[in-house]
C-alpha cells in the first residue's frame, strides 16, 4: 500500500462536478449506491443515474429559491433522497447542514436561527415537528415524502424538473457543509467546512476504510452526523466504490447481519455499539462471504469485542479517530496495528502530542493531541465555527489544532487514548453536551440544580448520568427520576436523556461555584458501573 499523500489542493473545487459528473462520465454504468429499507424495496442506482437525480435535485431547491451561499437545513434519515439533495447543494455552491431526525422544535429552531437557514428539507418523520418550530414564513419548506399542506412535494417536483446544467465553480475554501456539534458549554458549535474538504477524504477512503472500484462499502452512522460525510458519501465516491444503504428505523443485530449475508458488502463501517450487539448476536453462524475489512470509530473499543469478531469472521476491526473538524487522523491500518491503540497518524497528517507550551511530548508522556497548522491548512481541517470567532481562536495554540482529547504515543509512534479534555459524553456514537442536557432539566420545576457526566455501559460505551440536587418541596423517587427522563425525551433529541439518575443533596464544585464534572465521572468509572 502505498504510504504517501502529497496534499496539493487545487483552488477550485466542486465534488459533485469533479467527481460524480466525472465517473458518470468514465464509468456511467458502474454502481454507485444499493439502497434498500426494512420493507425490501431494492434500489441499485450506477454513478450516471446518481448525478442525473442530483441535478434535477438541485433544479428544485434552485426553483425554491436557494442560491450560491445560501444555508439548507436537511433533516432526514437514510432515504436515497438524502444523497442527492446533498450533492445538490454542492452543485449550487450552497451550504448543506444536516440534521438528525431525532431533533424537537426546539432544536429545529436554534439551528435555523443560528445557521440563517433559507430553506428546509425534511422527511415524513421530522416534517411534523417542523411545523411545530415558528418558522420565517419567507423559508420554503420542501418535503421528502410525498404532498404535504404548506410544503413543496419533492418528488413532484423533481419529476417535473429539468437537470440543472450550471454547477457553482466553488472555491476551494467556500462555504460547503455546515455540522452542528456539542460542548460542553453553550449551545451546539456549527463547524463549517469548505467545498475542497470532499477532496481530503482520499485519506480516509485509502488508508483506513481501503476502497477501491469494485467494493460496496456500508457505513452504518445515521446521516445526521459528520460520520455520514466521511463514510456514506465522499470517501467511497473518491475511490470509485459504491454505497449499500439500509435504511430502517432502529438497529437489528440480526437484521443487519440478515443483509451482510445477502448483499456483496465487502467492507463495514460500524460503532462500537453495533460490533457489541454482533458479538453478543448469532455471529459464529453467520457467513459473510464478500466481507473483507471492517473499521470503526467514535470511541474506543472494547479489546475483548474485537477478538470475538475476528474469531467468529477472521476479520480485524480497525479502529480510526477523526473529528468534525477533520478528516481521519490516525488509526490502525492492515498490517500495521496494536489493538487496544488508536493507531498511527495516517499519510499527509502531521498529529502529535503536545504539552501546553506545544512541544512535542516525549514517548508515553499523556498530552494534548494536536494536528500541526503550518502555512497551508492541513488536509480536511475545518475552516471554523460559524459567528464564534473567539472559540474558533481557542483551539488553536502555538501552530497546532487542539483536538480537546488526551493521549500518549509510544515508541513506535502508536496513540493511546487516555480521555477528552472537556466533558463531551459519547454514547452509541452520539455526541452529547453535559450543558445541553443540564439545561433542560432545569427547567423542570423539581430540578435545583443538576450535573451531567458520563457512565460506562457494557453496550453503548457510555451513557448520560445526571447527579440532581432537588427544589424545595420535592422528595426522591423512581416516579420522578421517570418524569424528569421523558422530560427531557420531550424537550431535546431523545438520544440526549439520562438513562440514570441519582438525587444529591449538594454537587461537588472548585472554589469559583464550577462544578467538578470529572470528580463525577472518575467516580463513575472507578465504581464499575458497567
Amino acid at each position: 500500500m502505498n504510504e504517501t499523500f502529497d496534499w496539493n489542493p487545487p483552488t477550485h473545487y466542486n465534488f459533485a462536478r469533479d467527481a460524480i459528473d466525472r465517473l458518470a462520465k468514465e464509468r456511467p454504468g458502474d454502481r454507485a449506491m444499493l439502497w434498500t429499507d426494512g420493507a425490501g424495496t431494492l434500489i441499485d442506482r450506477n454513478f450516471a443515474e446518481l448525478s442525473e437525480h442530483s441535478a434535477r435535485a438541485a433544479s428544485v431547491l434552485h426553483a425554491a429559491g436557494v442560491r450560491r451561499g445560501d444555508t439548507v437545513l436537511i433533516l432526514m434519515s437514510r432515504e436515497i433522497e438524502w444523497w442527492e439533495l446533498m450533492l445538490a447543494c454542492l452543485r449550487l455552491g450552497a451550504i448543506a447542514s444536516p440534521g438528525t431526525v431525532q431533533l424537537t422544535p426546539k432544536d429545529i429552531a436554534y439551528r435555523c436561527d443560528a445557521a440563517h437557514a433559507r430553506c428546509i428539507v425534511a422527511g415524513v418523520d421530522v416534517a411534523p415537528r417542523v411545523d411545530e418550530t415558528p418558522v420565517d414564513a419567507a423559508i420554503p419548506l420542501i418535503h421528502v415524502g410525498g404532498a404535504r399542506a404548506g410544503w413543496i412535494d419533492y418528488g413532484a417536483a423533481k419529476a417535473n424538473a429539468a437537470p440543472l446544467a450550471e454547477i457553482a465553480d466553488t472555491a476551494f475554501d467556500d462555504p460547503a457543509l455546515c455540522y452542528f456539534t456539542s460542548g460542553t458549554t453553550g449551545q451546539p458549535k456549527m463547524t463549517i467546512h469548505g467545498a475542497g474538504y470532499p477532496l481530503a477524504h482520499e485519506i480516509t477512503g485509502r488508508f483506513w476504510l481501503d476502497l477501491g472500484p469494485g467494493d460496496l462499502h456500508w457505513n452504518m452512522s445515521d446521516t445526521g452526523w459528520a460520520k455520514a460525510a466521511w463514510s456514506s458519501l465522499f470517501a467511497p465516491w473518491l475511490m470509485g466504490a459504491a454505497i449499500f444503504v439500509h435504511h430502517a428505523p432502529g438497529f437489528d443485530p440480526a437484521a443487519a447481519m440478515d443483509l451482510l449475508e445477502r448483499h456483496p458488502v465487502t467492507t463495514l463501517c460500524a460503532p462500537p455499539t453495533a460490533y457489541r450487539m454482533f458479538v453478543r448476536s448469532d455471529l459464529d453462524r453467520r457467513t459473510f462471504r464478500h466481507l473483507r475489512h471492517c473499521v470503526s470509530a467514535g470511541e474506543p473499543l472494547n479489546p475483548e469485542v474485537i477478538d470475538l469478531w475476528k474469531k467468529a469472521t477472521r476479520l480485524d476491526i480497525h479502529d480510526g479517530y477523526g473529528q468534525t473538524e477533520t478528516v481521519l487522523l490516525c488509526c490502525n491500518r492492515a498490517g500495521a496495528a496494536r489493538q487496544g491503540a488508536m493507531g498511527r497518524p495516517t499519510p499527509g497528517i502531521d498529529l502529535a502530542v503536545i504539552g501546553h507550551d506545544g512541544a512535542v511530548l516525549p514517548p508515553n508522556e499523556e498530552g494534548d493531541i494536536a494536528l500541526r497548522v503550518g502555512e497551508g491548512r492541513p488536509p480536511g481541517l475545518f475552516l471554523g465555527y460559524r459567528g464564534d470567532p473567539d472559540r474558533t481562536a481557542s483551539v488553536f495554540r502555538h501552530g497546532w489544532y487542539l483536538t480537546g482529547d488526551r493521549a500518549t504515543v509510544d515508541a513506535d509512534g502508536f496513540f493511546w487514548f487516555v480521555g477528552r479534555a472537556d466533558d463531551v459524553i459519547l454514547s452509541s456514537g452520539y455526541r452529547i453536551g453535559p450543558f445541553e442536557v443540564e439545561s433542560v432539566l432545569f427547567e423542570h420545576e423539581a430540578v435545583a440544580e443538576s450535573a451531567v457526566v458520563a457512565s460506562p455501559d457494557p453496550t453503548r460505551g457510555e451513557v448520560v448520568k445526571a447527579f440532581i440536587v432537588l427544589a424545595a418541596g420535592h422528595q426522591a423517587s423512581d416516579e420522578l427520576a421517570k418524569a424528569l427522563q421523558d422530560h427531557v425525551k420531550r424537550t431535546t433529541a431523545p438520544y440526549k436523556y439520562p438513562r440514570r439518575i441519582e438525587f444529591v443533596a449538594s454537587l461537588p464544585k472548585t472554589v469559583s461555584g464550577k462544578i467538578r464534572r470529572k470528580e463525577l465521572r472518575d467516580n463513575e468509572f472507578r465504581n464499575g458501573m458497567a
